[in-house]
This record gives structure tokens, sequence and C-alpha cells, in this order.
């Protein structure tokens, strides 16, 4: 996906932008240099219905993000935004760099084998060997020649993660791509992720409502809720991370009483 840096509206002179005061008081500091996505004042409704309501939020290069918040709270709004594909908000939206999405569904095309799926649009002097390669990363190269409709729904989810890959994406979006997926698939796909995003090091911003999941893989978590980022947790371990391990579990319970879910003990 092409990058883009779409002021929506113009935003009020700062002179450090990335020390700027949001007025909602949900503004996250980037990691490691200026800002990969910087969104000030997001807004956008539905019908009437408010949606996102003046949001800011920075991604800092290579950090990983975890989005969580309740059915309907716009986080897949958000990534839409993030990536392009919604030209109706309002406010700033700057992301420097190119953009790849990995979405619920792979959205593989199946009249095209997994290669061509994963080449698809791709430009340079060797789409087809950097297809192969990307494949080979999600070890997926035997697959290669490969029908969709033939391969397991974990192979189909990493032949999308290849596809948003082999395009080395500055920020990668990850719009609860595993959620389909059985328990022990699962984890072996937070392993991959892992590992993928240690060797690219892209931005990610992780849409998920899977709590575990956000804490296994995250540097932060953040809750939407009422259109803005109502709270952020930082998570200061490092991975591979055990779910029993005592601060874990003291962010669990901080996530799901901020989600509105009771916890028991």
């Amino acid at each position: 996906m092409a990058p883009h840096a779409a002021q929506l509206t113009p935003p009020a002179a700062v002179t450090d932008p990335l020390q700027l005061a949001p007025a909602g008081g949900d503004r996250q500091p980037a990691a490691n240099g200026p800002a990969v996505a910087q969104v000030r004042g997001l807004s956008r409704s539905f019908g009437g219905r408010l949606i996102l309501r003046s949001l800011d939020l920075e991604v800092g290069p290579g950090e990983f993000v975890a989005l969580l918040g309740r059915s309907g709270s716009g986080k897949s709004t958000l990534l839409r935004a993030l990536a392009g594909l919604d030209k109706d908000v309002t406010g700033e939206l700057v992301v420097d760099g190119p953009v790849a999405v990995a979405f619920q569904e792979p959205r593989l095309l199946p009249w095209k084998r997994v290669l061509a799926n994963v080449s698809l649009g791709l430009r340079g002097p060797s789409p087809r060997a950097d297809a192969l390669e990307a494949l080979d990363e999600v070890g997926l190269a035997d697959h290669a020649n490969a029908w969709p409709l033939t391969l397991s729904g974990g192979e189909a989810q990493r032949a999308s993660l290849a596809r948003a890959l082999v395009r080395h994406p500055r920020l990668l979006l990850l719009d609860e791509p595993f959620c389909a997926l059985d328990a022990l698939t699962r984890i072996a796909m937070h392993d991959l992720v892992l590992r993928l995003w240690d060797h690219y090091r892209p931005a990610v911003l992780m849409v998920t409502h899977d709590v575990d999941e956000a804490l296994a893989l995250a540097d932060r978590a953040l809750v939407l809720d009422g259109g803005r980022i109502s709270n952020e947790f930082e998570v200061p371990l490092e991975r591979p991370r055990h779910r029993d391990h005592p601060k874990l579990l003291e962010l669990r319970n901080q996530l799901l009483a901020e989600l509105g879910v009771g916890t028991k003990g």
C-alpha cells in the first residue's frame, strides 16, 4: 500500500508536535524517534453517531501497540483511516511511510495461486523472488503454487502476513487476524508474528478483543472507549512472556476492569 500523509484539517501551530498536550488527555509519546503514525483530533461519524471523537494517537518506529475496546467502539474504523481507506474522517492524520494491512479474513484471491496473491501489485526488479522469500519466512514456500482454498486457516493467515510484509511497511495494521483460529494455531501465529516483527521491525497497531493476546505481544495496550483512547498500559516485560507472571496478571486485571469485565480473586 502506498505511503500517505493526509492533513484532513489544519492543526494548530506547535513548536514540537510530539510534545503537544492533547485536549482529551489521550496522547501517547512516540518511541525511539518521530512517530510513524500520528493522529490528532480524529473524528468519524456514521449516520449521525460519532464513533471517533477527537482521538489522539502516536505510534513510534518499531513499536508494537495493541488496541482493545468493546465491539463498535471504533477500532477497525481507526485502522481503516490509518490505512487510507476512509476519506471521510476529520482531523489530522499522518503516516510516515508505506502501510500494509492484515484483516480478520485473509482475503486471498481464490482464482490466483498463493505466490500470485503475495506478489500481486509488487514493484521492483524481482517481485516473484521477493514473494517467494516472504513465503519462505512464514513457512509456506512449499505452498507457493497451491490454491488458496486448499490452505488451512492458519496457512491462509500466514500467506496474508507474507503479502503484507513483502511490501516492507513502516506501519503494519493487524485487524484481529487470529480471531478465527483455534487456540493452538493462534499460539503458533503469535510466535510467528513476533519473529517477523523482530526481523522487519515495522511499527504495529493490532486490534484485538483478547487481553491475553495483547499482553503477550504488545509494548503498549490501549483501550478505546467513548471515541477516544481512555487509558494505556505499558507492558515492561521481555518476550517471550509467561501468562502467569505476576505483572501480567496485574495488567490483565487492570485491562479487564477498564473494559468493564469483572474478575474474581
